[in-house]
């Protein structure tokens, strides 16, 4: 057992304090105000502990703090749990590697770098199309993102990049892949995903994870060529 960094130790309380307080506090929306949050013509506060994820700019609901809120927000307690699994997994093999200052500076560059393509995607889907889909582009508008898995999937290029044939047991399947096979197999998985050649899941910004996977993977080459003063 990895011992946890300081850094990495921030962040899952950060991320955990906030999941259970905005739920404690403000809940999340009633099933019967969806449809009516999601055409645009609710009232913001209706979207309970929502109004903390990402909405597209262009969205009524949107706010400037949810292009950082955002990354500390879950939907529910698993993708909370398997963000947090992630965090520690890698996040502490990199802190312990990089230093504090590195670690948090690429956490979150690769955090913002999946909500970069994310909204990118977005705005190429709200942009196309004609005026007989306006209903389906202000729904795409309305539909918002949250979760830290964007960063997650930095620091999972990151530790596949440092520790290329360190081992990953995986205990669903439960197989053994070195980290360089793992993190390829992850990163084709939610490219098949995002593009809809494959599409077993729903409500899931997959784009976000590839962005920070992509961003990650950038930052590194750019460390290794012209090194960093963090």
């Amino acid at each position: 057992m990895m011992r946890i960094t300081d850094v990495v130790k921030h962040l899952l309380i950060i991320n955990v304090l906030v999941f259970f307080v905005t739920l404690l506090v403000w809940g999340d929306p009633a099933p019967e105000l969806m449809g009516t949050l999601l055409s645009g013509s609710g009232e913001f506060a209706d979207w309970e502990r929502y109004r903390f994820a990402l909405f597209f700019p262009t969205s009524p609901y949107f706010q400037p703090y949810q292009l950082v809120s955002h990354m500390f927000m879950h939907a529910d307690i698993r993708h909370l749990l398997l963000n947090m699994l992630g965090l520690y997994m890698f996040g502490s093999a990199l802190e312990t590697f990089w230093g504090a200052r590195r670690f948090l500076f690429y956490y979150l560059f690769a955090g913002f770098g999946g909500m970069i393509l994310y909204l990118l995607v977005k705005y190429l889907e709200i942009s196309s199309g004609n005026a007989d889909e306006q209903l389906m582009k202000y729904y795409l508008q309305n539909v918002p993102m949250l979760g830290a898995s964007g960063a997650i999937f930095g620091l999972m290029v990151g530790y596949g990049m440092l520790f290329p044939d360190n081992v990953i047991s995986l205990l669903f399947p439960p197989i053994s892949l070195k980290a360089k096979y793992f993190v390829l197999i992850f990163a084709g998985l939610e490219l098949v995903f995002g593009l809809g050649i494959v599409n077993l899941s729903s409500g899931v910004a997959h784009f976000a994870h590839l962005g920070g996977a992509l961003f990650g993977f950038l930052l590194i080459l750019y460390w290794q060529k012209f090194g960093t003063r963090l």
